[in-house]
């Protein structure tokens, strides 16, 4: 069937009904502005679920990826390339990390870091040191393992028993750590910003103490920042914030700026867990990725840019709390950098759902964090004037619900 020919109705009767997309057939982008087959316009407060960092067709990632495409593809990785290895180098210079292992997504960057913990446990000479501490609210991936470590019952209903030896605590609550991390736990892991769970940040106590337990017991301190890295917190990664370095950190989402991408860092140490044929990704770190995620980096990695995130997470952060305090529809709004939430309470709470509906009806993209958040993870390049536009829009829709 032609594509013009398509529309939203064709989408129900072929997809597994796994999703409930917008009713409307998105058709290009460019910037912060993303349009539909109707000619309909949108300010992009979600950027692909906090994924294009950069916006819609950014131009330098456009001309990356052209010229890569006119040259090589995909090899697998029994073979390399420069790309992948550039990327490599850009990620270990700009982190604490010595080695990278490429992927295509956050749950496997997430499912290859419990692994290594695992393994590297193993080599150890301790097999009995498998458990893995995570939160609750926490959000890992979708992938078996992620899914089971994650902190939301209502994602691993239906899909037990789960693996054994997954422990889940209360998150940044210092005294239910007690003697919880002991010497069965391969790691702890845990989101410097929890994502699905709220845009809730981490108390610095708790992930300073998170790193004394894991260094006095033996245990690897894992850091989930598919969602929080590539400068989404103002930061290039979130660790940097909290001034607490782990042993290994997932990335995704951002590192591709919407080219598929995900890869796990670690330290030398932690690292030679993984020999040859201990894990694999096929399509992980191909040519194409690495190149736009390179770019990304590039852009991103900048002090001027960092602090450019910073201070228009100050504009949209007033603003949205004016629009809240109007409406009396959100108690706070919390959260990192391009990276807000807003706390719905009274009548209003359990109904970011409805929110998020409205605000496409009114030509703003906005996201949900759970039924009582309502979630904002604009292009970082998002404009000052288009924060202002987006947020008019959200506003009318408000009105529109109150």
């Amino acid at each position: 069937m032609p594509e013009h020919s398509l529309t939203r109705a064709d989408y129900d009767p072929v997809f597994v009904p796994n999703y409930a997309p917008a009713p409307a057939l998105l058709d290009r982008g460019e910037g912060s502005r993303v349009w539909d087959t109707d000619g309909r316009e949108y300010i992009d407060f979600a950027a692909g679920i906090a994924v294009n960092a950069l916006g819609h067709a950014h131009p330098a990632l456009v001309e990356v990826l052209e010229a890569q495409a006119a040259k090589l593809w995909h090899v697998s990785n029994a073979y390399t390339h420069a790309p992948g290895i550039a990327l490599a180098k850009s990620l270990t210079e700009r982190t604490f990390a010595d080695k990278v292992l490429f992927c295509n997504s956050g749950a496997e960057a997430n499912e290859a870091a419990l692994k290594l913990a695992r393994r590297f446990a193993y080599d150890r000479g301790e097999s009995d040191r498998f458990e893995i501490i995570s939160f609750n609210k926490s959000f890992h991936g979708r992938t078996f393992l992620t899914v089971s470590a994650g902190g939301t019952e209502a994602y691993r209903t239906g899909f037990g028993p789960v693996p054994e030896g997954l422990t889940h605590l209360p998150f940044n609550d210092l005294d239910a750590l007690g003697d919880a991390v002991s010497d069965r736990t391969a790691a702890v892991l845990v989101e410097p910003v929890q994502g699905e769970g709220g845009l809730m940040p981490a108390d610095p106590v708790f992930l300073q103490r998170l790193r004394e337990l894991c260094t006095a017991n033996g245990a690897l301190l894992i850091f989930d920042e598919v969602q929080s890295g590539v400068g989404r917190t103002g930061w290039l990664y979130a660790y940097e914030a909290y001034d607490v370095v782990p042993d290994i950190l997932t990335t995704a989402k951002g590192l591709g700026g919407g080219f598929p991408i995900g890869a796990m860092l670690a330290t030398d140490e932690v690292a030679a867990s993984f020999v040859v044929g201990t894990h694999g990704s096929t399509f992980g770190g191909n040519p194409l990725a690495a190149a736009v995620a390179g770019k990304v980096l590039e852009v991103v990695d900048d002090p001027a840019f960092l602090a450019e995130v910073r201070r228009k997470e100050g504009v949209l952060r007033d603003r949205l709390a004016e629009v809240g305090a109007r409406h009396g529809m959100w108690s706070e709004v919390r959260g990192m950098g391009l990276w807000l939430g807003c706390v719905l309470e009274g009548e209003w709470a359990g109904r970011a759902g409805d929110v998020t509906k409205a605000g496409f009806e009114a030509g703003v993209m906005v996201l949900r964090a759970g039924a009582d958040v309502v979630r904002l993870a604009p292009a970082l390049t998002i404009t000052d004037e288009e924060i202002e536009e987006g947020v008019a829009r959200l506003d009318d829709a408000l009105a529109r619900l109150s």
